[in-house]
């Protein structure tokens, strides 16, 4: 029998009940059911396999095997420490099923994506009359996440919990919003937690999640700001999720707001806030504020610097970025794939070529890591940008990806930078398999064509690109302007200021033409496409 308990284990509790069972264990004392259930129980808290093992061996030892409690109670030790296959045969083996074995059996395939069976599992506890409990659900409904046909599995589980009464129960409204916003199903998402009768922090946790994982950015601060006023507390998950979202917004002074909430809250421990504090000053593009955030952190792990790395990284400063990379592993922390896109990206935007190279085969050969497709474009655009096209092609040709639009259009746009007519025909040809109505494909093309004086082709292309191309979608941006988020449309009139909007940028207009001659003879929409 295991002679000690480990003392780094985080509940106290654990450690006493199981510090218990082992005196017991030592001193001779005849173990009962019930001492056998509290270490059980205790060890799988503690998610300690070994010491699970030993006492499974003890109800063997002991004559229990036939035993309900203990059953069930194995059957959930081997379910949370990931051992499936024992905690099936446990239960397979059992004469009887009472709600807990069911619900630890069910939850244990739901959580490691068998969710056709777990499925199955809840049907025939349905048939053997057993009631569903809370955590059931939750193990189904995230086992309907798994699956394609959410608008059947999910409608009909949907159904069953609002038929027994769960729908008071925060955590069966949080997985199914959860749920349905996984597959993009907002407006249901909204009907559950509108129609929810409980109101609680994992509720509005999941829906601003819901929001947020579907780019419904502003909604998601709607929402924050409603569960802040209704007196609830939030989550290290949700300041990290709203953070994020007020990073994607580029709302600086909101995002700003919310640091000081994060350290009235004391999250400023928390690696995932820190994190997305990070990030949100990052893509405000504040990264000086970001960087104090992390000088600030005394305890970072490889996240919080993958966080800065890609900070730097994004808003063009690669000399930093780089220095924290190097930093990190010089500091023994092992970067990842996203940490290694940071600095690709970084070597991407400022030209490093042959700083890139290195960190590509490094990833290889010190760290194990097969490089990603996105590394591969990052490191090919970066050859081609050079004007090296052959080792672009080549390296693009040796890569375990089929090249997408991305890299092929890169490639492209760098023949026409080089001239170079064949290479530049080679990949537009795959460009156009690709994307037949790639409008910039064709007109790159077209000016690869123009460069080299064959006109002809310059015909045929248009041509070609006039029977593929449809109309493309209007484009739309935004501005964050006295923290209030202005969105314009092209061609749009919408505005309540648009006759504004519109002499203003026809007197910048005609400033652009008075500073560039070249640009006299330009159309108006070629004007602003200088802007």
């Amino acid at each position: 029998m295991q002679k000690s308990i480990d003392p780094h284990m985080k509940h106290k509790g654990v450690v006493g009940a199981l510090d218990g069972f082992l005196r017991k264990v030592q001193t001779c004392v005849d173990l009962t059911k019930y001492d056998l259930c509290a270490a059980l129980s205790a060890s799988t808290k503690a998610r300690d396999y070994r010491f699970g093992l030993q006492i499974h061996a003890k109800i063997v030892q002991n004559g229990h095997v036939d035993n309900l409690v203990l059953n069930s109670a194995l059957v959930d030790f081997y379910a949370k420490c990931d051992v499936i296959e024992k905690a099936r045969r446990i239960f397979d083996g059992m004469q009887w099923h009472d709600q807990v074995s069911w619900t630890s059996i069910i939850s244990c395939y739901s959580q490691r994506g068998f969710g056709v069976e777990a499925l199955l599992l809840f049907k025939k506890m349905l048939e053997s009359d057993i009631r569903p409990n809370c955590l059931t659900y939750v193990g189904v409904i995230a086992a309907c996440a798994e699956l394609k046909d959410l608008h059947v599995h999910g409608t009909l589980v949907h159904a069953h919990a609002f038929k027994l009464g769960f729908m008071i129960n925060g955590f069966v409204v949080s997985a199914l919003v959860g749920c349905y916003s996984k597959y993009g199903k907002v407006d249901k998402a909204v009907l559950v937690f509108n129609a929810a009768t409980t109101e609680d922090n994992i509720v509005y946790n999941s829906m601003i999640s819901g929001y947020c994982q579907n780019t419904y950015y502003d909604d998601a601060l709607t929402l924050f700001v409603k569960m802040r006023e209704e007196g609830l507390n939030c989550s290290h998950c949700t300041l990290s999720t709203i953070l994020n979202a007020c990073g994607r917004l580029s709302v600086l002074q909101l995002g700003r707001q919310l640091h000081c909430l994060v350290m009235k809250l004391g999250s400023v421990t928390n690696v995932f806030v820190i994190s997305s504090l990070i990030d949100m000053y990052s893509k405000s593009g504040s990264v000086d504020e970001a960087s104090c955030v992390f000088n600030e952190t005394m305890e970072k792990n490889s996240v919080i610097w993958t966080s800065m790395i890609s900070g730097y990284a994004y808003s063009g400063r690669a000399m930093e970025a780089l220095h924290i990379f190097d930093q990190m592993v010089d500091d023994g922390f092992l970067p990842d794939h996203i940490c290694f896109t940071a600095a690709f990206t970084a070597c991407n935007h400022s030209g490093f070529l042959d700083r890139a190279v290195g960190y590509f085969e490094k990833m290889r050969n010190d760290f194990g890591l097969v490089p990603t497709l996105d590394q591969y474009a990052c490191l090919i655009d970066l050859y081609a940008r050079k004007g090296q096209l052959t080792k672009a092609t080549q390296l693009m040709q040796k890569m375990p990806y089929d090249p997408n639009s991305v890299i092929l259009s890169s490639i492209l746009t760098c023949c026409k930078i080089h001239c170079s007519v064949e290479t530049g025909r080679e990949i537009a040809n795959q460009l156009f398999e690709l994307q037949p109505s790639n409008a910039a494909a064709y007109l790159t093309m077209a000016h690869i064509y123009a460069g080299a004086g064959l006109h002809d082709e310059v015909a045929n292309i248009r041509k070609l690109m006039k029977r593929k191309v449809t109309t493309k979608s209007a484009a739309w941006s935004w501005i964050e302007v006295d923290g209030k988020i202005e969105v314009f449309l092209v061609g749009d009139v919408s505005h309540h200021m648009s006759d504004h909007i519109y002499v203003f940028l026809e007197h910048l207009n005609i400033d652009i033409r008075d500073s560039r001659p070249f640009l006299e003879n330009c159309e108006y929409d070629d004007v602003v496409g200088c802007c």
